[in-house]
């Protein structure tokens, strides 16, 4: 009786597990876990850098699209008198292009309505430190009728905010043979107030820390007969 009672409990002993195999198999499931959590976080900080560059390239040309548009609106009509106004002033902050424009334009989708019809508008681009981040600047617009006998100024105007991430922002001037980094159509001559080209570069900046770079070149539609 008693050597089949003993028989029992070894057979019992050795079907158990002992406290090395029990941590054993803890650590390699700890380490499964690890691994699967990892991954988890990779893939979900892919997905959110990608969601991120996409939304900072949209960003980047819709403000590219807007500033093409109202460069390609500076055009000076042969038949009708019109005020032509592009300056643009180059300039750095912090060791980086940060250029800024002033243009008047006769583009209807850039101008207010006054009784039925549209007058001139002025539309500036500046630009301004952003405060909660270093190195990143503030882009705005502004916007005002080139009629008005005493117009705005960027002191006491509403400028929209149009992003807040800008690294760098470079304009260049074709004048038919050699870029400017300026331009300044009130010191030209009537017929050579307009540049045959403008190249745009623009850089944004990102949270990852990745700057996101986007160029184009905007060609006035009249500036070829003056040029």
């Amino acid at each position: 009786m008693m050597l089949r009672s003993a028989g029992r409990c070894r057979r019992g002993y050795a079907a158990a597990f002992t406290l090395i195999e029990i941590m054993l198999a803890i650590f390699i499931l700890g380490f499964v876990l690890l691994m699967l959590a990892e991954s988890f976080h990779a893939v979900s900080a892919s997905k959110t850098h990608g969601e991120s560059r996409i939304a900072l390239d949209q960003a980047a040309r819709t403000v590219l699209a807007q500033m093409s548009d109202e460069l390609r609106g500076a055009v000076q009509t042969p038949f009708i008198a019109s005020r032509v106004l592009l300056l643009g002033n180059a300039r750095k902050e912090g060791g980086m292009p940060m250029d800024t424009f002033t243009v008047s334009t006769l583009d209807p989708g850039h101008r207010r309505s006054l009784e039925g019809f549209g007058p001139e508008d002025t539309v500036a681009y500046v630009t301004a430190p952003n405060p909660d981040h270093r190195g990143w600047y503030l882009l705005k617009r502004v916007q005002y009728s080139s009629l008005l006998s005493n117009p705005p100024t960027l002191e006491n105007s509403s400028p929209v905010l149009l992003v807040n991430n800008l690294v760098s922002l470079h304009i260049r001037y074709f004048d038919g043979d050699n870029w400017r980094e300026s331009w300044d159509s009130t010191s030209l001559p009537p017929g050579r107030s307009l540049p045959a080209e403008i190249a745009i570069d623009l850089k944004m900046g990102s949270p990852s820390g990745t700057a996101f770079t986007l160029a184009t070149a905007v060609a006035p539609p009249m500036a070829y007969q003056e040029w």
